[in-house]
């Protein structure tokens, strides 16, 4: 029988609460649909869900790809792709709603739209979808480890409200003409990248914050302006954005802007990725040292490589459980290595002592699991040196 304080009983009182956030969280989602379904009808939307499914699937899949080295719990991942689809579609429908009532009652016919779409969409979507990253940065500052991090978030919690938008966007096509291949070629294949393009000026100026200045009490300490920044950044170019669809420039933003920009927004996040990989890569020899990792297993968690090539060698001798404890094994070497950065860069917080600590247990506790008894008689469940050294160690 397991003891009180024992992994698996810790794992049931964080799963419940995590279990019941993420219902919470489903609830607005389901409540945007069936309010998109009043407006247009259930028919259409199936139709606009089924649809937009396409060009969501490959916008997660790519941030997912950008998440392997360093990634991100699973559920908090999902939250933020809810919050984008659910709390922040209805908070911008309500609020837009009102200021383009405001805007035709004061402007005339006509006003409202263009209002809505160049002022108050940007200005309440980007908050709203911003408001998820500043919440991490405040609530759960460990997870966000720098720039990567908060693009990864910031493009789930984009890839959610666009998958909504969508949905609507879709689904009135089908209603009003039968057909959803216009507004697909615009949304789906030209655009699709938009909305986390505008958000991930957000999350790149939380990651910045999250990497480089202390966080005391939950509030932003020295580089709060740097988050304003970045969502003012985001607004602006949503609001370009807008502006040009409306005015008939939009292949021109689209070509000369939008583009270079999502290049450039590529470029950055691989860098930073090879910066992550090298800093995680330097680390290592100082864990072996320390004895928290084997010394001949340096050169397999220094690279993607090695480290799929590990899993797939442990999967083939002992299955599909053995390789995910030792993936889980590496995930935990990567974290105990960005708060070991922070320590060394002088930018620690104060629970950073803590979460080393927790950190170091968690790498023990998967390392533990790695190599447990019951995957060995299925094979051995880890580099086979890796146990000699566990065993001697």
């Amino acid at each position: 029988m397991e003891g009180i304080g024992s992994p698996a009983v810790t794992h049931h009182r964080t799963a419940l609460p995590a279990a019941l956030g993420l219902i919470a969280l489903a609830v607005p989602v389901l409540i945007a649909l069936g309010l998109i379904s009043v407006t247009i009808g259930g028919s259409a939307v199936l139709v606009g869900t089924m649809t937009a499914v396409f060009p969501v699937l490959p916008v997660v899949a790519a941030f997912l790809w950008v998440d392997r080295w360093e990634p991100e719990p699973p559920k908090l991942l999902l939250a933020a792709f809810l919050w984008g689809a659910g709390i922040s579609v209805l908070g911008a429908a309500l609020i837009n709603d009102a200021a383009t009532g405001f805007a035709e009652h004061r402007f005339g016919t006509g006003g409202g739209d263009a209002v809505a779409a160049v002022i108050s969409a940007p200005i309440v979507e980007e908050a709203l979808k911003g408001a998820f990253l500043v919440g991490l940065l405040c609530v759960r500052r460990r997870e966000i480890d720098g720039l990567v991090d908060g693009v990864v978030y910031a493009g789930l919690v984009a890839a959610g409200f666009a998958f909504t938008e969508n949905i609507l966007y879709f689904g009135r096509a089908f209603a009003i003409s039968g057909s959803v291949a216009d507004v697909f070629l615009l949304r789906g294949v030209l655009s699709p990248f938009a909305h986390p393009v505008f958000t991930a000026l957000t999350g790149i100026a939380v990651g910045l914050v999250a990497r480089r200045r202390n966080l005391a009490g939950g509030v932003l300490v020295h580089r709060g302006g740097a988050v304003v920044a970045g969502y003012l950044g985001a607004v602006g170019l949503h609001a370009l954005w807008n502006a040009s669809a409306g005015l008939g420039y939009l292949p021109a933003v689209y070509g000369v802007i939008m583009v270079p920009l999502f290049g450039a927004l590529i470029a950055l996040v691989v860098r930073q990725r090879r910066r992550e990989q090298l800093m995680i890569s330097a680390a290592l020899p100082g864990f072996a040292r320390a004895g928290w990792i084997a010394p001949t297993e340096v050169p397999l968690l220094a690279s993607q490589v090695g480290r799929r090539g590990w899993r797939a060698e442990v999967r083939r001798r002992s299955g599909d459980g053995a390789a995910g404890a030792v993936q889980e094994y590496q995930n935990a070497v990567n974290e105990l290595a960005f708060l070991s950065d922070r320590v060394q860069r002088g930018t620690a917080s104060p629970d950073t002592r803590r979460w080393h600590h927790e950190a170091l247990a968690d790498l023990q506790a998967a390392r533990d699991r790695a190599v447990s008894p019951p995957q060995a008689t299925q094979g051995e469940a880890a580099h086979p040196k890796r146990r000699s050294d566990h065993e001697r160690g």
